[in-house]
C-alpha cells in the first residue's frame, strides 16, 4: 500500500534552519525516572531509558491520566544519549543510500531528516534534552492499539494523515489531544514524537527561546538500555526497501 496523503496545513514544517535560530537557555531542571513520575505510564521497551526533564514527566503522567480507562500511554522512546542518536542517524542513512544508490548526498540527507534529527548541528535532538518523548496508545494489558488502518505504522506517519479508518482516527487523536491538552507540541510528520522545551517545541508554538538544551546521564544508569538497543539496532531491516 502506498504511504498515506496528509493534510500540510496542519501543524507547522520545522526546517533544520529554524530550529538553529532558536535561543537556548536551559534552566537546569534534572531528569527524572519514568517508572517512578509517571506510575500511571508504562515502558514499552527494555532499550528505553527511562528519563525526561521533571516538568516533562508530569506533563506525560497528567496526559495518561486523561485518557478513558481503557486507554493507557506507552513510551517507546524518551531521554537519548548523543552517541545513541547518532547510531539511528548513521542507519537511517545507511538504508537510504541502498533504498537509492543513484540520489545525491543532499537528496538522501534530506529523507532522513525527517524520521532522525543530526548531532552536527547547534540545535541539540529533542530526545538528547530529555525534552521529547515517543508515544504509542495502548489497551490496559499493554497492548499497542492501531491507530493507522487501513495502512502500516510508517505508511501513515504524519498526524494528520487522510484516509485512516474511522476507529483509527478515533483512538489516534484521543492520544493527540490528550498529549496536546497536557501541554506537549507535536512533530507532524510523526505522529508518537512529541516535545515540550526543545529547539522542536520552540518552533512549533513560534517561540525564539527554548529552556532546554542536551542534557547528561551517568553512563553506568543505561549502560544495560545501551547494550540491548545495540543489538537491536543489528536486527532492524530497510524501512526505506519494498515490503519492509
Amino acid at each position: 500500500m502506498a504511504r498515506a496523503r496528509w493534510d500540510r496545513t496542519k501543524g507547522r514544517p520545522e526546517p533544520i534552519r529554524a530550529l538553529n535560530r532558536v535561543i537556548e537557555r536551559d534552566n537546569g531542571e534534572p531528569l527524572v525516572d519514568l517508572r517512578k513520575a509517571c506510575p500511571s505510564v508504562l515502558i514499552l521497551r527494555p532499550t528505553v531509558i527511562p528519563y525526561l526533564r521533571a516538568g516533562v514527566a508530569a506533563m506525560l503522567e497528567r496526559a495518561a491520566r486523561a485518557l478513558p480507562d481503557e486507554y493507557r500511554i506507552g513510551v517507546v522512546d524518551a531521554w537519548r544519549p548523543l552517541a545513541r542518536q547518532q547510531r539511528i542517524y548513521d542507519f537511517f542513512h545507511e538504508c537510504a543510500r541502498e533504498a537509492w544508490p543513484d540520489r545525491t548526498r543532499g537528496s538522501i540527507r534530506r529523507t532522513i531528516l525527517r524520521w532522525i534529527a543530526p548531532t552536527d548541528q547547534k540545535a541539540p535532538p529533542g530526545h538528547c534534552t530529555g525534552g521529547a518523548v515517543d508515544v504509542h496508545l495502548c489497551d490496559p494489558a499493554g497492548e499497542v492499539v492501531d491507530v493507522s488502518a487501513p495502512y502500516e505504522r510508517f505508511e501513515a506517519a504524519a498526524t494528520y494523515a487522510i484516509g485512516l479508518t474511522e476507529e483509527a482516527r478515533r483512538r489516534r487523536f484521543l492520544l493527540v489531544e490528550a498529549m496536546l491538552a497536557a501541554g506537549f507540541s507535536n512533530c507532524r510528520d510523526e505522529w508518537w514524537h512529541y516535545s515540550f522545551g526543545d529547539a522542536g517545541w520552540a518552533v512549533r508554538t513560534e517561540e525564539s527561546v527554548c529552556t532546554y538544551g542536551r542534557i547528561e546521564l551517568p553512563p553506568a544508569l543505561y549502560a544495560e538500555q545501551e547494550r540491548l538497543a545495540e543489538e537491536a539496532m543489528k536486527e532492524r531491516v530497510n524501512p526505506f526497501l519494498p515490503g519492509s
